[in-house]
Order: structure tokens, then sequence, then C-alpha cells
């Protein structure tokens, strides 16, 4: 089964910024043991543009589609036999990112 394995991040408590070595070592652990399907970090909230074509013209919104002290910083998304083999990983990725982490699986 897949998972969206989400990094959150914090405005008024941010994570450590000196994170990409550990997190590089991470990942590569993640590839060798077979659960790394994808990943990516995204650019901050500021660089955001929200489109709702719902009605009769699409609107274009500048920023994030919710204004909050937490957002998506970046996510992997992990391939694991069950949800406990993702949750050992998760807490492992929080520790090694220095911030909180969802996780979904795929439907």
């Amino acid at each position: 089964m897949q998972y969206l394995v989400s990094v959150i991040d914090d405005k008024s408590n941010p994570g450590s910024t000196d994170r990409q070595p550990a997190i590089s070592v991470f990942n590569e652990r993640l590839i060798e043991d077979g659960y790394w399907v994808f990943a990516g970090g995204l650019a901050d909230t500021d660089a955001a543009t929200v489109v709702d074509n719902r009605g009769e013209q699409a609107v274009l919104t500048d920023g994030p589609f919710l204004e909050s002290k937490e957002y998506l910083a970046g996510f992997w998304i992990w391939e694991a036999p069950d949800l406990d083999v993702v949750l050992k990983l998760a807490a492992e990725a929080s520790k090694v990112c220095d911030r909180k982490i969802e996780v979904r699986p795929f439907q």
C-alpha cells in the first residue's frame, strides 16, 4: 500500500534549517529498503497560487488556500506492507527533519 507522508512546518516555531544532510541519509535508507516512491520539498506558502474554476471564470488567488501557522513543507510517498511500518518510519522522519509528520494512506 502507498502512503502520503506530509512534512508539517510551523511559522511560529519552525524546524531546524540544517537538517538536509540528515534527510538525505534517511532518504537513501528509504530507497535501499524499498519504501521510497517519490519525495519533494515545497516552496514557502508565499509562492502558492489557488485556482478556483468552479464558476463562470477561473479565479486565481495568491497565497495558500488556508491561512495557518502550520503549513505543508514537503512530502514523501512511501510503499510499505502496512501502517505499522509507515508509522515507525514516520517517527524517524519527524526526528530527522525536526518537524511534525502526517501519514495518510492512498485510497
